[in-house]
C-alpha cells in the first residue's frame, strides 16, 4: 500500500471508532469493550501518523483523494503532534474516566459520548492539517468545535455548560470570518487565471499566489486572521478559552491546548504563506508581531493572578501562542524555525502539566491553589512530573521550551526588533515567577495531616512519564528525524513554491543542527 492509499485510512481510522462506539451497548460488563476499541484506535492513529511522516521524510509530498488531501513536511509536524498527544492523553482518559465514573462523576452512557467525541476529534482535527481544499479546511476548523464542545460540557453542570455554549458560540462567529477570507481567497484564485477546479486547492492558490490581487489577499488573510486567530486563542479572541479549558475533562484539556490551538496556527501559517507570495511577508509579520506581544502581554498578568490551576494553565496557553506569533513575525529560518520548534514543546509540556492538573482534581478534589498544598509530599510520582511540567514551561533549561523560547529570541535580536524582544523578555519572567509560586506553593509545600500518601494509578501515571521524557529529550537533544522535519517545513514557508519537492531534495539543517 502506497502513502497515497495509506492517507485516507489516517482520517477513517478515528472516524469508524468514534461512530462505532456511539452504537456499542455498553454496562459494567461491557464497559471494557469501548476502552479497548478507544485504545486499539488511538494507537492505530499513532502508527500510521508516524508512517505517513516517514514517507514525508523519505519522498515527495503525499497527495491523496484527487489531491483534496495532501502532507507534505508542514502538515506532517502537525500530523506528528496529533498522533502522540492524542494517543498518550487517550491512554491517560482511561484511567481518569474510571475515576469519573466511581466517583460517580459521570455515567456508563456518558463514558461512551466521550470516548466516542474523543475520537471524533482526533479525526476533525487530522482532516484540518490534510486538507489541500480550502473549503474542506475551513469544515475542518467547524467541525473541531463542534465535536469538541460535547467533551467541554460532558459533567452537565452549570459551569461546565456555560463555558461549552460560550465556546460554540465564540468560536461560531470567529471561524465564520475565516469563511469570509476563504471565499475571497477562492474568488481572488478563480479571477487569477487558476482553472475554477483547481481554485480550491491549497498548493494550486499558493503557485498562483504572485498572479492575485494584493488588495484582497491582505483582506482575506486579515478575516483569516480574526477567524482561525479564534479557534488558536490568540488575543483578543481568546475569551473562550479560558472557561472551556478549566471546565473540560483534564486529558480535553490537554487536547485542546496541545493541539486544537496549533490546528487554528496551521491554517494562519498556510494563508500567511499565499500572502507572502503575493504582497510579501512584512504585511503578515507585522500582524504577527503586533498580536504576538499583545497575547503574550495580556496572558503573562492574567496567568500571574489566577487561583485555579487550570484557568491558570489556559492562560499560559494564549501567552504560549503569542510566542508562537512572534517567531513568526520575526520571520527568517531561525523565527519560523523557532516558531515550529515552539508550536511541539508547548504542546508536549502543556499536556504534561493538564494531564497532572487531572491528577491533582483527583487526589486534592479541586482546582484552586489555595487548596492544593504538598503534591510532592501527598503524591510523590504526580509531583514530580508536575515539577518537570512547571519549569518547563517556565523555560527553564535542559527542558524543551528554554530551547524553542531561546531561538525566538535570538530571532527578533537578529531581526533588530530589540525594544520588543527587551519587552517579552520582562513578560516571560512574569509567567516564570508564577510557575515558581506554583512549584513554591503547590507542590513542594506542607501537605494537610489528614492527606494520605498515595499516588494515583498507573493508568494516569504512565503516559506523563512519557510526556516527561520527551519535553527531556527535545530540551537536551532533538532527534534527527525531527530535525529534518522541522527544517523542510521551514523551508516550505518560506518558499511555499517548493510545496511539492521531493524531501530529499530540501536544503540541509542549519537551523537546528547542534
Amino acid at each position: 500500500m502506497t502513502p497515497s492509499d495509506l492517507l485516507p485510512f489516517l482520517l477513517l481510522g478515528p472516524l469508524v471508532a468514534g461512530l462505532l462506539i456511539f452504537v456499542m451497548p455498553v454496562d459494567e460488563r461491557s464497559a471494557w469493550r469501548v476502552e479497548v476499541l478507544h485504545v486499539l484506535s488511538i494507537f492505530f492513529v499513532l502508527i500510521v501518523g508516524l508512517v505517513v511522516i516517514a514517507s514525508v521524510l523519505s519522498g515527495s509530498t503525499i497527495f491523496a483523494s484527487s489531491n483534496w488531501l495532501m502532507v507534505d513536511p508542514l502538515a506532517a509536524v502537525f500530523v506528528g503532534l496529533i498522533a502522540v498527544v492524542g494517543c498518550l492523553t487517550g491512554l491517560y482518559s482511561i484511567g481518569y474516566i474510571r475515576h469519573d465514573i466511581a466517583a460517580a462523576e459521570l455515567t456508563l452512557q456518558q463514558l461512551k459520548v466521550y470516548y466516542g467525541f474523543f475520537n471524533l476529534f482526533l479525526f476533525t482535527m487530522l482532516l484540518v492539517v490534510t486538507s489541500n481544499n480550502i473549503f474542506m479546511m475551513w469544515a475542518g476548523i467547524e467541525a473541531t468545535t463542534l465535536g469538541s464542545a460535547f467533551l467541554v460540557g460532558i459533567y452537565g453542570k452549570s459551569t461546565s455548560l456555560e463555558a461549552a455554549w460560550k465556546y460554540l458560540i465564540i468560536c461560531s462567529v470567529g471561524v465564520a470570518f475565516g469563511l469570509y477570507g476563504t471565499i475571497l481567497t477562492f474568488a481572488n484564485a478563480e479571477a487569477g487565471a487558476v482553472d475554477p477546479h483547481q481554485a480550491v486547492l491549497w498548493t494550486s492558490i499558493v503557485a498562483h499566489a504572485a498572479v492575485l490581487d494584493p488588495m484582497l489577499v491582505k483582506i482575506a488573510f486579515v478575516f483569516v486572521l480574526i477567524g482561525f486567530g479564534t479557534k488558536a486563542g490568540i488575543f483578543p479572541m481568546h475569551a473562550w478559552l479560558p472557561d472551556a479549558h478549566s471546565e473540560a475533562p483534564s486529558p480535553v484539556s490537554a487536547l485542546l491546548s496541545g493541539v486544537l490551538l496549533k490546528c487554528g496556527l496551521f491554517v494562519i501559517i498556510r494563508y500567511a504563506m499565499v500572502t507572502g507570495g503575493t504582497v510579501g511577508p512584512e504585511f503578515a509579520q507585522s500582524l504577527f508581531l503586533l498580536l504576538g506581544i499583545l497575547s503574550v502581554g495580556v496572558a503573562a498578568f492574567l496567568f500571574f493572578t489566577q487561583r485555579d490551576l487550570k484557568r491558570k494553565l489556559a492562560y499560559s496557553s494564549v501567552e504560549n501562542v503569542g510566542l508562537i506569533l512572534l517567531g513568526l513575525g520575526f520571520g527568517g529560518p531561525l523565527g519560523v524555525g523557532a516558531a515550529l520548534l515552539h508550536i511541539i514543546n508547548h504542546s508536549l509540556a502543556k499536556a504534561l502539566l493538564f494531564c497532572g492538573s487531572g491528577n491533582i482534581l483527583m487526589k486534592y478534589g479541586t482546582r484552586d491553589l489555595a487548596g492544593i498544598k504538598g503534591v510532592l509530599r501527598a503524591a510523590p510520582l504526580t509531583g514530580v512530573l508536575m515539577m518537570a511540567g512547571a519549569m518547563a514551561l517556565a523555560g527553564f533549561p535542559p527542558f524543551n521550551v528554554f530551547v524553542s523560547e531561546f531561538m525566538t529570541i535570538n530571532a527578533g535580536l537578529g531581526a533588530g526588533q530589540y525594544w520588543l524582544v527587551g519587552l517579552c523578555v520582562l513578560l516571560l519572567t512574569v509567567v516564570a515567577a508564577g510557575f515558581v509560586q506554583i512549584i513554591a506553593g503547590s507542590i513542594l509545600g506542607k501537605k494537610a495531616d489528614a492527606m494520605p500518601v498515595r499516588d494515583v494509578g498507573w493508568q494516569a501515571l504512565t503516559p506523563m512519564a512519557v510526556f516527561a521524557l520527551l519535553i527531556m529529550v527535545m530540551g537536551i537533544m532533538i532527534p534527527r528525524p525531527v530535525t529534518d522535519l522541522l527544517t523542510s517545513a521551514t523551508h516550505l514557508v518560506q518558499q511555499p513554491e517548493a510545496s511539492t519537492i521531493v524531501a530529499d531534495q530540501a536544503p540541509p539543517s542549519i537551523v537546528f543542527q547542534k
